[in-house]
């Protein structure tokens, strides 16, 4: 591999950012790995988008009408023909009978996540009731307490007014009122593919057996083009589930059954029946259940994506998807061990030897693949700048181990570089006298090795 390529190989993956505050120093530096990320999102929503979209369609099938729709370029297309636009004047009709407030029945926003965060926090206090979230509270309690929130007062649910299983009843009651499912409607047939991804077998075909990785993969890479407002609250609303299943032997209350209760208002297209759905809801619903039991992976941005984003900023080349990352990184493992034991060496001077060694099969492999090289300007132009440049082992060799006299030697080529240009006259005349002299010294050198040693032969 080409000198340059190395270098831009390990200026592209191998930068850090140092630290020179001696206060931090020997002090744990917590560093948000999704920082450049979101950084990105914010910046270049564009950018980011299509980053996003490309490595989603490397893992599901997404026909030209399905990822304009995910894309918002085009109306979403749901379940027994029903489009947003009359689902939208169904919607209307239904909230001109329902009392809509601040927060219920309202788009979704930070002041509504602020509000509905109240009954999450209370209800991981009480994660052992048996049958929460499928025991129906209140209704006149769940009344209060809903005006109580759509009028944005601090609430006490502390006081003992209210049961567990009214504000579980009422955290259904605000994502169902939702204008739109939590995961959105143009997210709706992604979600559909991601929950039928299947692992192949040795032969390619594909078997009955979920492939969770790519499902993961693909769920991570999918939140990430939520709305703001919907991955907050969806991160809340997964992570309550996600502890309620845990405790699953005292409520009663599996993955499964969560996700039966919370699919509908979560995932399921707005105003749409059961034999709308057909035989996708036991999809839909398996699909929410996945969710809830990897949830703790899913809001982590994927690897390459994260890479992708750094480079972006660090003004090196943004590779396209996963695929892409992975070959420069094969392609470049052999080359980077060089590298590694290089910074190894300064810290332990043991493995110089072995640095040097690698060193200097990789010039020798360069200077080689130089001579190689059909004649040309450019061949020229690189053996010149070979000669003129040396190797820079020896250099460094020489650093290690100067002396004093050899540091006066280069502080005197130093100075000699430093010099004024001489004319080819005067350039000839002290090589002449160069030639003279040593010519001298050779002639003197003879005359004493031909004369008779004054010393006595020892006995």
């Amino acid at each position: 591999m080409p000198l340059q390529k190395l270098s831009a190989f390990i200026d592209a993956i191998c930068r850090f950012v140092i630290c020179n505050d001696s206060s931090l120093r020997g002090q744990t530096v917590i560093f948000n790995p999704d920082f450049f990320v979101e950084k990105l999102r914010h910046e270049k929503p564009e950018v980011f988008t299509e980053l996003v979209v490309s490595n989603i369609t490397r893992l599901i099938d997404l026909p030209g009408a399905e990822l304009a729709q995910l894309m918002g370029e085009e109306e979403p297309k749901l379940p027994g023909g029903i489009g947003t636009a009359s689902g939208f004047f169904r919607s209307l009709m239904s909230l001109k009978r329902k009392d809509k407030g601040v927060v219920f029945g309202s788009p979704l926003t930070e002041e509504g996540i602020a509000q509905v965060s109240q009954l999450i926090e209370y209800l991981h206090k009480h994660l052992r009731m048996e049958g929460l979230f499928r025991v129906p509270g209140n209704s006149l309690r769940q009344q209060i307490l809903k005006d109580a929130l759509n009028s944005g007062v601090d609430i006490d649910l502390e006081s003992g007014e209210f049961h567990p299983n009214d504000v579980a009843s009422l955290l259904k009651m605000f994502l169902g009122e939702l204008p739109e499912p939590l995961l959105t409607h143009k997210h709706f047939q992604a979600h559909l593919k991601i929950a039928g991804l299947m692992q192949f077998d040795d032969q390619g075909n594909k078997t009955s057996a979920p492939d969770k990785e790519r499902q993961i993969e693909a769920l991570q890479l999918l939140f990430l083009i939520l709305p703001p407002p919907n991955r907050s609250l969806l991160k809340l609303l997964l992570d309550l589930l996600y502890q309620t299943a845990k405790k699953q032997d005292k409520n009663k209350m599996s993955a499964h059954n969560l996700a039966l209760m919370f699919a509908p208002h979560v995932l399921w297209p707005r105003n749409v029946t059961a034999n709308d759905l057909q035989e996708n809801i036991t999809k839909l619903n398996d699909g929410v259940a996945f969710m809830i039991k990897h949830s703790q992976k899913l809001f982590k941005a994927p690897a390459y994506v994260r890479e992708c984003a750094r480079l972006h900023y660090l003004g090196s080349r943004v590779h396209a998807s996963k695929d892409d990352l992975d070959l420069l990184t094969s392609a470049g493992s052999k080359e980077l061990q060089p590298l590694k034991s290089q910074k190894r060496s300064r810290l332990d001077p043991s493995h110089r030897e072995e640095t040097q060694q690698r060193t200097e099969e990789a010039l020798k492999e360069l200077f080689h693949h130089i001579h190689s090289m059909p004649d040309s300007a450019k061949k020229k132009k690189l053996i010149r700048q070979r000669r003129m440049l040396g190797n820079p082992l020896i250099l460094e060799r020489k650093s290690r181990d100067s002396t004093p006299e050899s540091e006066r030697a280069s502080k005197e080529n130093l100075h000699l570089l430093q010099r004024p240009p001489e004319s080819p006259a005067s350039h000839g005349t002290r090589a002449k006298l160069k030639l003279s002299e040593g010519r001298k010294e050779d002639s003197r050198k003879h005359l004493q090795a031909l004369a008779p040693s004054t010393k006595e032969p020892s006995v």
